[in-house]
């Protein structure tokens, strides 16, 4: 059987950019069959990465006020069914 490759597709969402944000995700717990959650707040850039067939869009939320303990990178990609805009200003700026 031949091997699925997917597009991904890069792009920019002016309305996202600048919007603080929360969201939640999953990784594996090493040696277990488990995922544990892991909460994110930050400040989404507006850059976005379309993938998978159906394609599924991912955020990226930076400038993180709230990470995990041992999470030690300054960005984050976040699944758009797990991401939660918080700043409800209006955005005609």
């Amino acid at each position: 059987m031949a091997e699925r490759t997917h597009e991904r597709v890069s792009g920019f969402d002016p309305d996202m950019a600048g919007r603080v944000a929360e969201c939640d995700g999953g990784h594996a717990v090493m040696g277990t069959h488990f995922a544990g959650r892991e909460e994110f707040t930050g400040t989404l850039t507006g850059e976005y990465v379309d993938h998978g067939d159906p394609p599924w869009r991912w955020y990226l939320l930076g400038d993180l006020t709230r990470r995990p303990d041992e999470y030690t990178h300054d960005t984050v990609w976040c699944e758009s069914g797990n991401l939660f805009v918080v700043d409800t200003r209006d955005r005609t700026d």
